[in-house]
């Protein structure tokens, strides 16, 4: 989050995931305003992919087995991502676009930005 609040990097994540970041926060949070507030700050350094009914048809065709996954990453494709970060690589088998964990990933960045 600092390298995209940075300009450092271009942060990007899917409608979807949003929605999931926020019931993860209420829930955490237990404070509608505060919620609200912080997915304000976090929509003002991270940009939201459009997903159409194009990208939810062409995920179909992918070669993985989860199909959430498989739209993030036609998804990704389409937007020309450069990685996907995530916990659950595996998921992300015959993606487009490579997933990293974020682990990698920051070591990425940090070796870009010491």
């Amino acid at each position: 989050m600092r390298a995209a609040a940075g300009e450092k990097i271009e942060g990007c994540i899917t409608a979807s995931t949003l929605t999931d970041i926020y019931y993860i926060l209420r829930k955490h949070l237990r404070d509608e305003e505060k919620t609200k507030r912080t997915l304000v700050g976090l929509l003002s350094i991270i940009n939201v992919l459009d997903v159409t009914g194009k990208d939810c048809e062409e995920a179909l065709k992918l070669p993985m087995t989860d199909y959430e996954d498989a739209l993030l990453a036609y998804c990704a494709k389409r937007h020309m991502v450069d990685n996907i970060i995530t916990r659950d690589g595996k998921h992300f088998n015959g993606s487009p676009v490579k997933a990293l964990s974020p682990e990698d990933f920051l070591e990425r960045i940090r070796a870009l930005y010491p």
